[in-house]
């Protein structure tokens, strides 16, 4: 390999460690940079796919603290992202990456609109919930189911293509939870993750031999640290500036997708 393709690679991991730790469209860096080498989609999309792990660990020890209080939505999200993962991953392996062609720039689009009008909708749903005596943190239970199956949905798009994920996550409990935004961004770090390790697991037991081990190392060593980075940092941002980050890179990942 290039000393400049290793450099690259690199920098496209530290990148898309410290853009997922804070956002989630770290991917929109990394899987072009791959397949501006050369790599094949399907190999870019699983080696990219393990190499991010060590970036979505750092991202989530980083936000550690955010987690904190948030066991009785995860308990129902771990499971659901797990199972998504699982069956996002089987189709890759089965289906055209053309499938979701058409669907991804829709969900990108509908999941920036939820970001954009979250505090509205969060406002609108404390008045309901004040109206109706009951407490605003109060999360019942088709609140639960519609969080549940909407986590299931994002970790399946997951494991079938990780771009982007975080902002579909956030769009989701954006609507549903009552929940500070950088405490919503510290559930997506871990439910990214759990994505991204079955996804990174199945595609070794199944396609080890069409894995880049070397692009796949690469991007982890830079994601390691990118994520530290983006967590540090990230956590410091004012919920408005987070807001703006997410829509913005978002526009940028969709003009990617679309391009």
């Amino acid at each position: 390999m290039p000393a400049i393709e290793i450099l690259v690679i690199l920098v496209a991991g530290f990148g898309a460690g410290a853009i997922n730790a804070v956002v989630g469209t770290g991917t929109l860096i990394t899987f072009p940079t791959l397949v501006a080498f050369g790599y094949p989609p399907q190999i870019a999309t699983m080696s990219n796919a393990i190499g991010l792990v060590a970036g979505s660990v750092s991202g989530t020890w980083g936000y550690r603290r955010e987690l904190r209080g948030q066991w009785q939505m995860l308990k129902w999200q771990i499971p659901a992202s797990f199972l998504g993962a699982l069956l996002g991953a089987w189709l890759l392996l089965h289906l055209p990456p053309s499938v979701f062609a058409t669907v991804v720039p829709v969900l990108m689009i509908a999941a920036l609109t939820l970001v954009i009008f979250q505090p509205r909708i969060q406002a609108w749903a404390r008045r309901r919930s004040e109206a109706a005596g009951v407490a605003v943190d109060h999360l019942g239970r088709v609140k639960l189911t519609l969080l549940t199956i909407g986590t299931f949905a994002v970790g399946v798009y997951g494991g079938y293509f990780t771009a982007a994920q975080g902002i579909l996550l956030i769009g989701v409990m954006g609507v549903l939870v009552s929940e500070p935004i950088q405490r919503m961004n510290a559930s997506k770090n871990l439910l990214t993750l759990i994505v991204n390790v079955v996804a990174a697991l199945s595609y070794t037991i199944v396609a080890f031999d069409r894995i880049s081990w070397s692009a796949a190392g690469l991007i982890a060593i830079g994601s390691l640290i990118g994520g530290s980075v983006g967590a540090r940092y990230g956590r410091r941002l004012s919920p408005r500036a987070l807001r703006a980050a997410i829509v913005v890179l978002g526009v940028i990942g969709l003009w990617r997708l679309l391009d």
